[in-house]
């Protein structure tokens, strides 16, 4: 019960500060840094509609198609944050100050702060539908890879704000917004763009294998090894997991055996199933 609290305070305090990014730097300044958020920027300024509506309008049917294809992994906890970020962006919009009218600090500053509420909603197991679950829908029906799907999906949007604004600038100064954001997330989920590998060595190699097969979906494999100190042949798994599962997956090793002994590493151009398909 108490994690589940910490859960969603944490999911919320990122929510908070990610509404309150939009309001401050990117909404007043038509900069729409890709994203549901981005597309709401634009039919905003359009059709005069509040930002949270119309991200609402949006997520809500993407929301269900993803339960129905992915299943209950985009249950609760990504309902929440979709709505709680749409509620936030229109409550805190009359309240929030707009700092500065240059659009490269907008830019810059935006695009940390927003990475900052994104990057903690991701680390307390959060999502906010959007465009990152509209990559997921697309990986599942047309094994496109996610970050090639939601690079597809930001970059439209981006395109379409810069026609809609008439502004080239505005798309380049969202294009620099999107790839600030995506760096801040990195550092705050301490990871970076890439897949980690997880090098475990557990006392129950095959209770803790069942485990990550059961609540992280993702496969193991066994590699021999020989301690040094103790010269014991021991049994070693290597999981090769999205940045946006460590957490998760460091909680499975953590429940399943404290005294667990693991490494997590880069792990650059992964190719297989879940991951990359390999290009001839």
């Amino acid at each position: 019960m108490k994690k589940k609290v910490r859960q969603y305070i944490g999911m919320t305090l990122g929510i908070l500060i990610t509404a309150i990014a939009l309001n401050m730097f990117f909404i007043p300044h038509k900069i729409a840094s890709g994203g549901i958020s981005g597309l709401a920027t634009v039919l905003h300024y359009l059709f005069g509609l509040p930002v949270g509506v119309l991200m609402l309008i949006f997520n809500i049917p993407i929301f269900i198609i993803g339960v129905k294809l992915l299943g209950s992994r985009y249950g609760l906890t990504t309902l929440y944050g979709a709505t709680m970020l749409s509620v936030f962006i229109d409550l805190t919009s009359p309240y929030t100050p707009v700092l500065t009218e240059d659009i490269l600090l907008n830019t810059l500053y935006g695009g940390v702060l927003t990475g900052i509420g994104m990057g903690l909603i991701f680390r307390f197991k959060g999502n906010t539908a959007g465009t990152s679950l509209v990559a997921a829908i697309s990986h599942h029906l047309f094994q496109v890879s996610i970050g090639r799907a939601l690079l597809i999906a930001d970059g439209c949007i981006v395109i379409f704000a810069g026609f809609a604004f008439k502004s080239p600038e505005l798309a380049l100064y969202a294009a620099i917004s999107i790839f600030v954001t995506t760096q801040i997330i990195d550092l705050v989920q301490e990871g970076a763009i890439t897949s980690k590998a997880f090098w475990i060595m557990a006392e129950r190699p095959d209770v803790l294998a069942e485990k990550i097969f059961q609540e992280v979906e993702r496969g193991v494999t066994y590699l021999s090894g020989r301690g040094g100190y103790t010269g014991k042949e021991r049994e070693m798994l290597l999981c090769v997991v999205e940045t946006s599962e460590v957490t998760r997956l460091q909680e499975v090793i953590h429940d399943h055996d404290e005294k667990a002994f693991f490494i997590i590493s880069d792990a650059h151009e992964v190719v297989g199933e879940g991951f990359n398909q390999y290009k001839h």
